[in-house]
């Protein structure tokens, strides 16, 4: 990675003509977060200090700190005091419940036991075409679970993911992997989630929800639709949730 090649003396002094003009640390956050995507820093590697940074692009430390400071609050990489900064990874314990909002309604908040339904290869449908931005005739690699917390099923899931992506994931595979399945991703398919689009809504639980739940057909549950994007706002995951909220809540926090 070069230094940033458009900028004048001065940090960028003058060039606010530019139409295409982007403030400085800006243009640094986009060079790390290449870096990012590159795989130079892999999650959980410290990367390097903000000096070098500074050195690495010519610009002001405070440059650096800005743009670093943006990726953090992104959730791209975690400043530890007295340590460094590291590339964020979805095998950290803070990590595991960024993308997971249903919260006991008593208790502590506590990983669930999956159960693996069927994985499968399938010619991606209309709609996860479109949502995947994918093309017609692609295959998605389809899988169903049931997540349940202390002996009682809360949520039933289906995903659809990019065939050309997770080629070799297997049902076989989920099941023997202990750690959380974004971590999974992450480390054997190179795939890190950094965001989502949810649309919520409430909905009748149907036969099939029915019976995988252990609830009264026509029971309400939620149904959580998520897109999930890595690097460059890619998205790579479609996903559908059922939950059951007899014992737990959707909790989100608004900034």
């Amino acid at each position: 990675m070069n230094s940033v090649p458009t900028n004048p003396p001065g940090e960028g002094a003058g060039s606010s003509a530019s139409p295409s003009f982007r403030p400085l640390y800006q243009q640094i956050k986009a060079l790390i977060t290449q870096s990012l995507q590159s795989g130079e820093w892999k999650p959980g590697e410290l990367m390097p200090s903000e000096v070098e940074l500074a050195a690495r692009f010519k610009v002001s430390q405070g440059t650096v700190r800005k743009a670093i400071d943006e990726l953090a609050a992104e959730n791209l990489v975690v400043r530890r005091q007295g340590k460094g900064t590291f590339v964020a990874t979805h095998h950290e314990e803070r990590a595991h419940f960024r993308f997971l909002r249903l919260m006991p309604d008593e208790g502590v908040p506590h990983h669930p036991d999956n159960r693996i339904i069927e994985v499968k290869r399938i010619r991606a449908p209309a709609e996860v075409v479109r949502l995947l931005e994918l093309k017609s005739g692609d295959a998605v690699v389809y899988i169903k679970r049931v997540q349940s917390f202390d002996g009682a099923p809360t949520i039933l899931e289906e995903l659809w993911l990019p065939g050309q992506i997770f080629k070799g994931l297997t049902a076989e595979r989920l099941v023997e992997y202990k750690g959380p399945m974004y971590g999974l991703f992450e480390s054997e398919f190179g795939t890190r989630m950094i965001r989502a689009t949810e649309k919520i809504r409430a909905v009748g639980a149907d036969t099939v929800a029915a019976q995988y739940l252990g609830v009264p057909e026509g029971t309400p549950l939620l149904c959580a639709d998520r897109v999930s994007f890595t690097y460059g706002d890619r998205p790579v995951e479609l996903r559908r949730g059922l939950y059951s909220t007899a014992q737990h809540h959707y909790q989100n926090e608004l900034s």
